[in-house]
């Protein structure tokens, strides 16, 4: 619990607050103008605050403070640092995926048009982002039978010939700069016209076209007319899906939500110059008590924080909190390099459009919300199945899976993973070195495997945890195996009658794929494609990828570490004193002969013929080059 009397030492100038729980974790972060007296309105009385600020409250162990010299200043701090922590009680923007640009390449002599994930400063010139990557391979593509800019990356200059001209040259789709003929300033011209419909412009470039397509067609030049024309009728099919919604011809947002809960959809409608280029969505958690203003005011923060343009205007559905206002525009205005207005209508076409948004989020968010009840089904139904198979009093919540893997009893390792809830638990996934068997005897060694891990739980429990490494304990053990398998891990379970497990096993067909489960000494047929069994399906794959790959890194050690044991001089325990200090035979090879006769057990001699050792392969393998 925090230490009140520790209030007066937080100072009174602007800054950012981080406050810490027990383990010393971020839990909230928050900015201020007067940081004591913000911090302080935490502290007063439960009665005046919501059931969410007491909670965290009863967290805060300790609070770190970072002073700086304007609001503004506190208001990026505290986006950086939301963004790095994802603090519990912070509002956080749930959906971090990126979005696609149109890229042109201006930093190169001779352009080209991209799809690309990351918006850098290179010289190039990006057109986005967009929400569909669909849309704009599409618009990509069209550009593309329009204009014949170059698509490879081959270095390409004037009067320099590189190589032969590619199929898209053949079939009219570029002009082919790597045969050296075409100039930049003629290439520019393509590019020029792209930049236009790109930005917007497009029926100055028409006008343009239509009137080099009639004197084409005055000169009986209909052949050059027609091509004229289907470039025309290209460039209205790129920009007719982009609907005109307001004749300002500014670049605006336009910004609303829908809330359900914990959770906010908030929806951004991108115009430029007066069209919608696109429309963006992201989901925002930890709502539930928040004010609508509180809700839209951290969007704007987090959101523009991490984007590369800021236009002209933001249109909002619902007012930003009044003590915010200020320090954003001035924030905005940094970002842009140029005044940003920030409009709230209450009529006229501007509120029909954010009402036009906060219709599209609630369509957006109801359809997130059935999806997710719909894997919440299908999770629950599949869970509900194996429960009723298996006849067990409750759902089993954890189930964990087992596997062997070995050649011949050598390397012989296992593998467990875990299913939390239906799904794969990757952090509870355990690797186990048999060490007690000799040789291939998979049902000892599975036997080994539980033991030591029901040990290992029942451990933890006597020193007081309640959750751990190996706790709880899960309601099924799905052992990769028939009948005898199951009995030979049954025969473990039983020892420990404080233990509720059920134990059943995947069998699997000639082709590896699982066909029933076994459990109490019958064999359950699985029907392929039902939810039950495409899960043991899932698991049973997992398992055996874990626990395989697992014993193929052993080998793969074990193998190059038994080279070692080709050098006169080495044994077990030299090669181990080797591995140990330079971890890898790369490293080894790296050394000076000082440095390896300097390890202890190591004298001159072993060390002098290490370092032979590794000296005659580099000459057979220079050797075997020079044949080649």
């Amino acid at each position: 619990m925090y230490d009140r009397k520790k209030l007066k030492d937080i100072p009174q100038n602007p800054g950012i607050y981080m406050m810490k729980n027990a383990a010393g974790d971020i839990i909230y972060v928050g900015k201020a103008i007067n940081l004591r007296n913000r911090v302080r309105q935490y502290f007063q009385s439960s009665k005046n605050l919501t059931p969410k600020t007491v909670t965290l409250v009863s967290h805060i162990c300790d609070i770190e403070t970072i002073v700086v010299d304007s609001e503004l200043e506190a208001l990026i701090l505290e986006n950086n640092l939301i963004k790095e922590h994802r603090p519990k009680y912070n509002i956080r923007l749930k959906d971090d995926k990126s979005y696609p640009y149109i890229k042109v390449t201006l930093e190169e002599d001779y352009p080209k048009v991209l799809m690309v994930r990351e918006h850098k400063k290179d010289g190039g010139k990006y057109f986005g982002p967009f929400t569909s990557a669909f849309a704009v391979k599409k618009t990509i593509e069209a550009i593309g039978k329009l204009y014949p800019l170059r698509r490879c990356n081959r270095r390409v200059a004037y009067g320099e010939k590189n190589g032969r001209p590619c199929l898209n040259y053949h079939i009219g789709q570029c002009c082919a700069p790597c045969q050296g003929k075409v100039t930049a300033e003629d290439y520019r011209v393509y590019v020029d016209e792209v930049l236009a419909i790109l930005n917007g412009q497009d029926k100055a470039l028409v006008g343009q076209l239509e009137q080099k397509m009639k004197a084409a067609a005055a000169q009986m030049d209909f052949e050059l007319a027609a091509k004229i024309r289907d470039q025309i009728f290209g460039i209205q099919h790129i920009v007719e899906k982009q609907k005109i919604i307001t004749g300002s011809q500014q670049d605006q947002d336009i910004i609303n939500f829908a809330r359900d809960g914990e959770l906010a959809c908030v929806q951004v409608f991108n115009v430029r110059e007066g069209k919608m280029l696109g429309r963006d969505h992201l989901f925002m958690d930890g709502v539930l008590e928040a004010l609508d203003e509180e809700i839209i005011t951290t969007f704007v923060k987090q959101y523009y924080a991490s984007k590369p343009f800021i236009p002209k205007e933001i249109i909002l559905g619902v007012p930003l909190l009044a003590e915010e206002v200020s320090g954003i525009e001035a924030w905005l205005k940094s970002l842009r390099g140029a005044k940003v207005i920030l409009t709230l209508p209450q009529k006229g076409r501007k509120s029909k459009m954010v009402d036009m948004v906060a219709e599209n989020a609630q369509l957006t968010l109801k359809q997130y919300l059935l999806e997710k009840r719909q894997k919440e089904e299908k999770k629950k139904s599949r869970l509900d199945a194996l429960k009723d198979l298996l006849q067990l009093d409750r759902l089993p919540e954890k189930i964990e899976a087992y596997d062997i893997s070995n050649i011949s009893g050598t390397d012989n390792v296992g593998g467990m993973v875990v299913f939390t809830g239906g799904k794969p638990d990757k952090k509870a996934y355990r690797r186990f070195k048999i060490k007690a068997v000799d040789g291939q005897n998979d049902y000892a060694s599975m036997q080994e495997m539980i033991f030591r891990r029901i040990e290992r739980g029942i451990a933890e429990q006597k020193e007081g945890k309640e959750t751990g490494s190996f706790l709880p304990f899960p309601q099924v053990f799905c052992i990769d195996g028939g009948q005898t398998h199951v009995d030979a891990v049954r025969s473990i379970v039983s020892m420990y009658p404080q233990l509720d497990i059920a134990v059943c096993g995947m069998v699997k067909d000639d082709h590896h794929r699982i066909r029933g489960l076994v459990y109490r000494g019958e064999e359950y047929p699985l029907k392929r494609s039902t939810p039950l069994c495409t899960f043991l399906s899932d698991i049973s794959e997992e398992v055996h990828r874990y626990a395989l790959g697992y014993h193929q890194t052993l080998r793969k050690k074990g193998m190059l570490a038994s080279r070692l044991e080709e050098i006169p001089g080495i044994g077990k325990k030299r090669r181990e004193i080797l591995m140990r200090h330079f971890g890898s035979l790369a490293n080894i090879e790296k050394a000076r002969l000082e440095e390896i006769q300097a390890l202890p057990g190591m004298t001159e001699g072993s060390a002098r013929a290490v370092a032979d050792y590794f000296d005659k392969a580099k000459n057979k393998e220079s050797e075997s080059n020079e044949q080649q």
